[in-house]
């Protein structure tokens, strides 16, 4: 009887083993593909935020970081981050698009935050977006989330339909357009020489939306995005004008006309349950130097969580360290850069 006792003991060891291992394994893979930031003074369970990156201009690689360790160490989210990684050499490469370890992270998560460019994921790896949106779970959506993703015209891939090309059926526009409520369009500021103006919708000035709470001067290098939709199943909150210049005292441009940059709406996956989702085709990193464009960010983030009755006109805002985003362009990412390196 002490042999089979023994023997139990044994097993009962190695299995502990084993899932100590794992769990070890685990933690040390998503530190080293992706990276994991536990919320800060938490008094209640904290609400957990995916951040996706990955687009080959504007420079999420540095935003997601930086707003993550925001939303963690002052309003208390657990916040992952995910990073396009080139599964060779295991760097952060924004111009490898096949690739995003970490989006199982989404089975359990409470919001999406998504900033990504034309990419064409494997189906295992859209997969998790997919249930994800099914379940009709929060989502913001930054800059070109209207054209997350691109599928070539022979792709096999399942989700193919996700493509911003996508023409017909319920998944026209695809994502960015089901979801979000557009697609890519065009520039409406010129790109490189314009930024833009954030004008509230003076709707908004009865009964202002939460999110719109403490934010007073939004001004972006970045240049207002055309759209076709007229958004009527959507809740504007920022009307975008061009700005004569690259510099927050640039006058505005009055020839061309002021576009939705920011705005609410529902969205529902066929098949699926309805969710709520925010979306500004503002968000490069550089425009997150602008206070009052991350606290519209930590205002949407509460928002979209339920938790609107935390958010004040003087939340907490400044990124937590060192912020210093480079301007956006093509090629202009660091090279030999880890998600280690952002932690």
């Amino acid at each position: 009887m002490i042999g089979n006792c023994w023997n139990c003991i044994k097993r009962l060891s190695i299995f502990l083993f084993f899932v100590i291992v794992s769990a070890q394994t685990a933690c040390a893979q998503r530190q080293v593909d992706w990276l994991y930031f536990k919320a800060k003074n938490s008094t209640a369970k904290p609400k957990k935020v995916v951040l996706i990156a990955g687009d080959q201009e504007y420079r999420s690689e540095e935003s997601m970081p930086m707003l993550a360790k925001l939303l963690s160490y002052h309003h208390g989210f657990d916040a992952v981050v995910l990073f396009p990684i080139d599964p060779k050499t295991k760097e952060i490469n924004p111009d490898y698009e096949q690739h995003i370890p970490g989006l199982q992270e989404l089975k359990d998560a409470d919001l999406m935050i998504i900033a990504t460019r034309f990419r064409q994921l494997p189906d295992e790896q859209m997969l998790h977006i997919d249930n994800y949106l099914k379940a009709g779970k929060p989502v913001i959506g930054l800059r070109t989330a209207t054209h997350a993703f691109n599928f070539p015209e022979d792709s096999k891939s399942k989700y193919k339909h996700y493509g911003y090309a996508q023409k017909e059926g319920p998944w026209a526009g695809g994502f960015g357009k089901l979801v979000l409520g557009e697609t890519w369009i065009s520039h409406h500021g010129d790109h490189g020489t314009e930024g833009t103006r954030g004008l509230v919708n003076g709707l908004q000035m009865v009964k202002p939306n939460p999110i719109l709470l403490g934010v007073e001067d939004v001004w972006v290098p970045t240049d207002v995005y055309g759209i076709h939709a007229d958004l009527k199943d959507a809740e504007i909150l920022l009307f975008g004008q061009p700005t004569l210049g690259m510099d927050e005292l640039s006058a505005v441009n009055w020839k061309k006309s002021t576009i939705p940059v920011a705005w609410t709406r529902t969205y529902q996956l066929p098949g699926g349950v309805k969710g709520k989702a925010f979306t500004t085709t503002m968000g490069a990193s550089i425009d997150l130097a602008n206070t009052d464009m991350r606290r519209l960010l930590v205002n949407a983030s509460l928002w979209a969580v339920g938790e609107e009755s935390k958010i004040k006109n003087d939340l907490v805002v400044d990124p937590i360290g060192t912020y210093s985003p480079l301007m956006f362009g093509f090629g202009k990412f660091v090279k030999g850069k880890f998600p280690k390196d952002y932690q």
